[in-house]
């Protein structure tokens, strides 16, 4: 079957690293670590696991960092290549095994990609699987599959960006009728948002600044509106497409970084700023409650820090990788917390614990949340260079989310 495959190889990763940016056809050509090849399927690690035929699968920011060699080498010994890409993935059941009783054959499902315990066939469960933080699962190199901490990163499961992959029933969040694929191809990204949200809600009387309107800062404006958070929310966006977005899922005020990032917050915050003999501004006064910086570049973290209110959060959304340049400072001196916050798992909502994909697919299904607009590209498999280059210029392609789908 065809699947566009990472191979690992470190002559290729450090050409995509230090030449891509000048010569950016390496992150698709010939010379880059991904390819569409003809692979065989993977087979059923255990009887509890199903076969998922591919509909549409999503390019997240973390496929796009394996492809041009940009994260951090903290997870290169928990995965496993070749991997085949794609963890935000709807499709449709066509294979079970024999012990199988959590899906069905024809069922239109989505795959909830964390690698845990239970998936790995490992009893009894980590402290953390135990806990139903399954995405923080302290035995991912473990169990009946090779390492790796999601599908999409394992060369046992296959991945959304090929014809078809393996999941274990537990995995396997069916998706209800009155959803499109478009909205069920988001439900992966939308519950990393959602799980954010939840962690870092501000009270209805604060302020949340939103760093961001990628997919994942857009998703989490519309999960603070979704979880009925009445907080003021001021989001910036660098693109229009992505301003109007921000504005329709509930932003309050919207700061377009290209008008003087600084001046506007400065401006909104009460927030004075003092030019110090040598590096960045000093800040004094006022700033957000919390925090979502859904970028985690070196400048996200470090204008994050400066414009967050004393005794405020600050929450990390976004990858960081392993940002430079970033002064500490802010964290000290204005007494800040400052939180990961990954994935998804178990939630305590409204008086009782739901799964995080579960209180997605609720949201959507009940109008709470209305994510349309989102998926803005989509591109056959045999297209993946296409498709990988509309995801890494946003600005140009004004698409939000671009997915991959089957050939017909």
């Amino acid at each position: 079957m065809k699947a566009v495959q990472y191979s690992k190889s470190i002559p290729k990763y450090l050409m995509a690293r230090f030449l891509g940016k000048r010569f950016p056809g390496i992150y698709t050509g010939s010379l880059s670590m991904i390819g569409l090849n003809d692979i065989e399927q993977q087979k059923l690690p255990t009887r509890e696991w199903a076969r998922v035929k591919t509909i549409a699968s999503g390019i997240c920011g973390s496929d796009l960092a394996s492809i041009c060699a940009k994260g951090s080498a903290y997870f290169s010994p928990l995965i496993s290549t070749p991997f085949v890409l794609g963890h935000e993935t709807v499709g449709e059941v066509i294979e079970i095994g024999a012990d199988v009783t959590e899906c069905k054959v024809g069922e239109r499902v989505v795959i909830e990609p964390a690698l845990g315990c239970r998936v790995r066939g490992i009893d009894p469960l980590c402290e953390c699987c135990e806990a139903g933080n399954y995405a923080h699962c302290e035995r991912v190199t473990e169990g009946t599959i090779a390492p790796g901490i999601q599908t999409g990163y394992c060369r046992d499961t296959g991945g959304g960006w090929s014809e078809s992959f393996v999941a274990h029933q537990s995995q396997i969040v069916p998706v209800p009728p009155e959803l499109s694929d478009d909205d069920a191809v988001l439900i992966e990204p939308f519950s990393c948002s959602l799980h954010a949200a939840l962690e870092g809600r501000p009270r209805d009387d604060e302020t949340a600044l939103v760093v961001g309107c990628g997919a994942i800062g857009l998703l989490l404006i519309a999960s603070l509106r979704g979880i009925g958070s009445k907080c003021q929310i001021l989001a910036i966006a660098r693109h229009p497409h992505q301003q109007e977005l921000a504005r329709r899922f509930g932003a309050n005020e919207i700061i377009d970084p290209a008008k003087g990032l600084k001046d506007e917050l400065c401006k909104r915050f009460g927030t004075k700023l003092y030019k110090p003999e040598i590096g960045k501004d000093t800040s004094l006064g006022g700033g957000a409650d919390v925090t979502f910086d859904c970028v985690a570049s070196d400048s996200s973290i470090d204008d994050s820090l400066r414009f967050t209110a004393p005794g405020g959060r600050v929450i990390l959304v976004g990858m960081p990788s392993i940002p430079k340049g970033i002064d500490w400072t802010a964290i000290w001196y204005r007494a800040l917390k400052v939180e990961g916050v990954y994935a998804y798992g178990m939630e305590n909502f409204e008086g009782g614990q739901i799964r995080t994909f579960d209180l997605a697919l609720c949201l959507l299904k009940e109008g709470r949340v209305d994510l349309s607009g989102m998926v803005g590209a989509k591109f056959p498999l045999s297209r993946y260079r296409e498709a990988v280059r509309s995801a890494l210029s946003t600005g140009s392609s004004k698409a939000v989310k671009t997915v991959l789908t089957l050939d017909h």
